[in-house]
């Protein structure tokens, strides 16, 4: 593992995990009132353990020096919901839970920026030896 990999660890793979889940979580939200539509969302915790062991995966990629790519966060099994009231109609959307979890993801997602961020500074005090 290169010193890159270790200093920005699992961010990376938290910020594309929290991206794909806040489009699936506003998804939901946006059809809070359609009739039939079953909430989604990602199992994230079992999702970034198995991104964290980036040496047992598996990508294609077309050269050995090549980054991985994130093929497998974006074919990631999307989960239904269980809903805690069902409605009548068989939407499973609850409102009150999905902006809750929209806005828990959001702040999570700034926060992997910030921890990213604060990385790259150390590494740039580092670099510039001051």
């Amino acid at each position: 593992m290169s010193l890159i990999d270790r200093a920005f660890s699992i961010h990376d793979d938290a910020l594309m995990l929290r991206s794909r889940r806040s489009s699936i979580l506003a998804a939901n939200i946006a059809n809070a009132d359609t009739p039939h539509y079953k909430a989604r969302d990602l199992d994230f915790s079992q999702l970034l353990a198995s991104a964290g062991q980036k040496q047992n995966l598996r990508l294609d990629r077309t050269h050995q020096r090549h980054l991985p790519t994130a093929q497998q966060i974006q074919q990631a099994e999307v989960r239904y919901r269980n809903p805690l009231q069902p409605s009548l109609d068989g939407n499973t959307v609850d409102m009150h839970v999905e902006q809750a979890r929209f806005a828990q993801n959001a702040l999570e997602y700034q926060t992997s920026l910030t921890m990213i961020n604060s990385k790259v500074r150390g590494l740039m005090f580092a670099i510039k030896g001051q």
